[in-house]
């Protein structure tokens, strides 16, 4: 695998990552009980975007390292991944 596929599956999996913890913990101004001014209920009554920040980049990250070492060491055979995702055959 080169640097540059790595780095866009990184990527790729992050962003997947980070919409599943975006929701981890909020709690709405609705929720709290505090809804400011000119606001929408529905939005966070406290930001915590470094935290959601620091637990996608370690979720993914292991996964990553997950993945690389099932494609690295050949447990599951490329072969068998292309015949699953690739295109179709005619």
């Amino acid at each position: 695998m080169s640097i540059s596929l790595g780095i866009a599956i990184y990527f790729i999996l992050w962003w997947l990552v980070l919409f599943t913890v975006l929701p981890w913990g909020v709690r709405s101004q609705h929720e709290s009980g505090e809804v400011a001014h000119g606001t929408d209920p529905a939005a966070p009554a406290i930001h915590r975007g470094w935290r959601t920040m620091m637990w996608t980049t370690a979720i993914a990250t292991i996964v990553y390292a997950i993945l690389y070492a099932v494609y690295a060491t050949g447990v599951i055979p490329m072969d068998m991944v292309w015949a699953i995702a690739g295109p179709p055959r005619h």
